[in-house]
């Protein structure tokens, strides 16, 4: 689900792209089968390329990367963490709206 403004998280990558970032990191967890994660994956790509340079984002297919999933309590998808300095420092659970996403997205870069 990796476009030019997102790429694709994995337990391989996880650690420099995410956990390392010198910038706020959001990210997408979903699987092929969910229907909701396939309404969510346009809005992400759209605000990956509102916030090009200020926020990298991508999405982690939790079926293929479930140790990730399970580091981070994910019980439910699509889940969106919002990593900044290797912390969470939002999670949203579920099909949001864009401005809500934005919202938090915003909130964590002015923090």
């Amino acid at each position: 689900m990796a476009s030019e403004h997102t790429m694709e998280f994995t337990t391989q990558n996880f650690v420099q792209e995410v956990l390392q970032s010198d910038t706020p990191v959001l990210v997408d967890l979903w699987a092929e089968w969910c229907a909701p994660c396939r309404m969510i994956a346009p809005i992400v790509h759209e605000l990956a390329e509102e916030y090009a340079g200020r926020v990298k984002m991508g999405s982690l297919d939790t079926d293929s990367n479930r140790e990730i999933a399970i580091q981070y309590g994910i019980s439910a998808i699509p889940t969106l963490l919002l990593f900044k300095n290797g912390q969470v420092a939002k999670k949203l659970v579920g099909v949001r709206p864009k401005p809500d996403l934005k919202a938090a997205i915003d909130e964590v870069l002015s923090e």
